[in-house]
């Protein structure tokens, strides 16, 4: 069958290298893809933004099912339309994505269905955010209410932090933000798949937000991450489906909005249980590069169910016992203004040291790869324990030719020192 894939980045490249291990894939087009995505798929420039256009050509070329990475197009509603055009899509529809493009949408929704979550106050105006930010106390978590990339949070440690930016976020009319209380723990990444009605676990991971080693720096779209998260024990991440997820899916259901897709619980784990921090509406980039390096079953199979509503007959996704952990290389100059058009080589000699390497944001200038945006590789290993795959992905990191580049050099560090523990 002929699949269309969504999307530019190193998560849409990691799916596009699943994908194409899936029997009875026939053409894997993306749209518009990426010089690694070109290794898997054939890569056609169409304005992801024009959904005719997109309608028109997954008519044209039979396409079964359309596969959404990134949350934008969701958030426009591409999936609405498509579905509309009697198209198969894996992702959720505008009015579940809200999860995602609206954090007072999540917080409200939260409250509704008694779901544990940080409070908050959602504010719309600086003299509001003012005044409701006091009771929270230091520090203090101001979110941005929209899509933001991953970089739309800050946590205020100052009053003159909290108020730089609170100023900064409503300094254009229409801004809205959320405050939160700050929560005490460690993080996780909960994945689950739901067709709206049926709902399976599909791996977990740790990714790590901050530029720099020691988690220090601002935050990122994502510096790295590993897979499996141990932290998330199987009684926590029971927790978390029982009392976060699956209410949350089935809240959406009861409102007439099932929610079809990927959904992405980033939870803090306090020592009173799981709390959501957020939900991302598709696989977290660097996180889904993880987990398709465990991923050991039919992708497309598994994402056509879900597409078509028929998750619980499908068999109960299984992955590698081996973790995976990615290194983000990004650009010089992220998460502010990356250094763009510095030559990259040496992949091959990665992928020689036992690194499989996502690309994110590069382009060809010719014959020559080079980067394009701020994350511009994810290199990608397996090991037998956290500090293997960590000790393999930067033997793979150090053999790349990208002198303009950088990457943490501690990806995994939690899991590594409870492993020596």
């Amino acid at each position: 069958m002929n699949v269309l894939l969504v999307g530019s980045g190193g998560r849409e490249h990691a799916l596009a290298w699943k994908l194409a291990q899936s029997p009875g894939l026939t053409t894997l087009f993306a749209a518009p893809g990426n010089p690694g995505i070109a290794n898997h798929a054939e890569c056609v420039a169409l304005n992801v933004a024009d959904h005719s256009a997109i309608t028109d050509f997954c008519r044209k070329k039979d396409i079964v099912l359309v596969v959404v990475g990134p949350e934008a197009p969701l958030v426009a509603g591409l999936a609405d339309d498509l579905r509309a055009a009697g198209i198969a899509v894996f992702g959720p529809s505008k009015a579940a994505a809200q999860l995602e493009g609206s954090k007072g949408f999540t917080k409200a929704l939260c409250t509704r269905a008694n779901i544990p979550t940080a409070g908050y106050a959602h504010v719309t105006s600086l003299e509001q955010a003012r005044t409701a930010i006091a009771p929270f106390g230091l520090p203090v978590v101001i979110k941005a209410d929209g899509l933001a990339a991953g970089k739309g949070v800050t946590i205020a440690m100052t009053p003159e932090e909290a108020d730089a930016t609170l100023a900064a976020l409503f300094a254009e009319p229409g801004g809205e933000a959320v405050i939160e209380e700050f929560l005490t723990g460690e993080e996780a990444s909960l994945f689950v798949l739901s067709d709206g009605t049926a709902l399976v676990p599909f791996g977990s991971a740790q990714d790590h937000k901050r530029v720099g080693d020691g988690d220090t720096g601002p935050n990122t779209g994502g510096m790295g991450a590993y897979s499996p998260a141990r932290v998330l024990t199987p009684e926590l991440e029971r927790r978390a489906i029982d009392e976060i997820v699956r209410p949350t899916v089935e809240a959406l259901a009861a409102e007439g909005t099932p929610y079809s897709g990927v959904l992405y619980a980033g939870l803090m784990l306090t020592n009173t249980g799981p709390k959501l921090i957020e939900y991302n509406a598709r696989f977290g980039d660097p996180e889904c590069q993880v987990l398709m390096a465990r991923f050991e079953g039919n992708l497309l199979a598994l994402l056509l169910a879900v597409a078509e509503g028929r998750l619980a007959d499908a068999p109960v996704p299984a992955f590698a016992d081996a973790p995976a952990l990615t290194v983000v290389m990004a650009a010089r100059g992220y998460p502010g203004t990356p250094e763009t058009g510095a030559a990259i080589g040496g992949i091959d000699a990665a992928e020689a040291a036992g690194a499989t390497v996502f690309q994110a944001g590069t382009k060809l200038a010719g014959d020559t790869l080079v980067a394009a945006g701020g994350r511009v590789l994810a290199v990608t290993a397996s090991g037998p324990d956290v500090a293997s795959a960590q000790a393999a992905a930067y033997r793979g990191v150090d053999a790349l030719d990208f002198p303009t580049g950088f990457c943490r050099r501690d990806i995994g560090w939690r899991e590594v020192e409870r492993e020596r523990a």
